[in-house]
């Protein structure tokens, strides 16, 4: 399984942005998709998943904010944020795992990141 995230940038506090994860290689699965981020000297934090099934989940902190999609023609996980905040500012990385965790330590399989900066 390979991941390829894209989309990462440097926006305004307030502004949106949609940063994507291209799945490849075994795409069968089925898998729970995550998306995750790590500030310079923070831990890597959970930001949302979607299961197989579509059901999402959402950290409180993003909650509202953020929406995560994918399609499944494109093998393509998304996440939409909204309102962004200089707290945001992130390298985003998207994972899939067999089953859906909000412990990064779960999951097998990593993109590369994409930076998000919000200033």
């Amino acid at each position: 399984v390979q991941l390829v995230e894209s989309g990462g940038g440097l926006v305004q506090p307030g502004e949106s942005l949609t940063i994507s994860c291209h799945l490849s290689g075994d795409t069968a699965g089925p898998y729970c998709m995550g998306w995750f981020r790590q500030a310079p000297g923070k831990e890597r934090e959970w930001v949302s998943t979607i299961d197989s099934d579509g059901s999402t989940t959402y950290a409180d902190s993003v909650k509202g904010r953020f929406t995560i999609s994918k399609d499944n023609g494109k093998n393509t996980l998304y996440l939409q944020m909204d309102s962004l905040t200089p707290e945001d500012s992130a390298m985003y990385y998207c994972a899939a795992e067999l089953g859906c965790y909000t412990a990064w330590s779960e999951y097998n399989y990593w993109g590369q990141g994409t930076q998000v900066t919000v200033s």
